[in-house]
């Protein structure tokens, strides 16, 4: 089934990237196409699925393949102390919200006599990616000789997480673990932008295959408030366009699963409302990235942000 998402994802990347744009033509060269994966198996597996179906004449031997260790693609700049700060701050909320649900306790305490291990353990494994492979694929639930996991127990865990979802943005410590978790990544993305924007020609098609982990905090960090967990198969793209009447006016455009959300971030909500072009400069987001992101921290850089503890 996951193949079959990631098939359909390339599909669709192909009509409009190859097919409708000619971003990559068919005597692409592997300085043209990045890839990135963790060190999980299922994300490489993921990227070839993609892959297979949106590039013409697929080759994986001309494909330049980087595995990255950190979930969070922070690449030569993992370094940062106040990052694990928040997070642990975040996780503790996270685990003061869950004590203080009693159904949910209850259903934990049932699902771990069912399948036959100790309630600290189901409650470490967080039981919801488990019941989402099967509720998300259609599948029964599972059974043991003491009884079946139920979708009594699955509507308790998620009316947890939504709530849990909820108490996330209004407290933001993720959102605070976002800032400093995305910065390596959308800084990585800002430069090979403007390579681009500068008319270099490596790297036009750069696919980050990843995990909810990793997504999540990106959604969180450029301000897309409104984006759910991300789902299955689910996909951020930053699109670069250049002003045809202007060659050195460039833009960009986000699109979460197929939806435009430019406008949903943070730095660009303000100049929609002065704007009728339908994208946001290119200088906006740079300044985000490069500037803006640190001012919550008041700090100027990644490296203060990551090392200043706050007053």
């Amino acid at each position: 089934s996951g193949v079959v998402q990631h098939l359909r994802n390339g599909q669709l990347l192909r009509e409009i990237y190859i097919n409708k744009h000619k971003l990559l033509l068919s005597d692409w060269t592997a300085k043209q196409l990045y890839l990135e994966t963790t060190g999980k198996s299922r994300t490489l597996q993921s990227a070839l699925a993609l892959l297979y179906a949106f590039l013409p004449d697929f080759d994986w031997k001309k494909i330049n393949m980087r595995q990255q260790w950190s979930t969070i693609f922070c690449s030569g700049s993992c370094d940062c102390p106040m990052r694990n700060h928040y997070l642990e701050e975040e996780q503790r909320r996270q685990y003061s919200l869950r004590v203080k649900n009693n159904d949910l306790e209850k259903i934990y305490v049932d699902m771990a006599k069912l399948v036959g291990i100790p309630t600290r353990q189901l409650r470490a494994s967080n039981p919801i990616d488990s019941l989402l492979c099967y509720f998300c694929h259609n599948v029964s639930f599972p059974c043991t000789k003491t009884g079946c996991i139920g979708m009594e127990h699955f509507k308790v865990i998620k009316r947890h997480q939504l709530e849990d979802e909820r108490e996330r943005q209004e407290k933001k410590l993720y959102f605070l673990y976002s800032l400093l978790a995305t910065h390596p990544l959308l800084n990585q993305t800002i430069n090979r932008l403007q390579r681009i924007a500068e008319g270099k020609k490596e790297e036009i098609f750069v696919l980050y295959s990843a995990h909810d982990v990793t997504l999540s905090p990106v959604l969180s960090a450029l301000g897309i408030t409104e984006a759910r967990f991300p789902r299955f198969a689910a996909r951020l793209v930053f699109e670069l366009w250049q002003d045809g009447k202007r060659p050195k006016e460039h833009f960009i455009r986000i699109l979460y699963n197929g939806a435009d959300v430019t406008f949903q971030t943070s730095f660009c909500k303000d100049y929609y409302k002065r704007s009728s072009k339908p994208m946001c400069p290119l200088e906006k987001f740079v300044n985000f990235v490069k500037r803006d992101m640190f001012l919550v921290f008041n700090s100027t850089s990644y490296h203060d942000a990551c090392h200043r503890r706050p007053l």
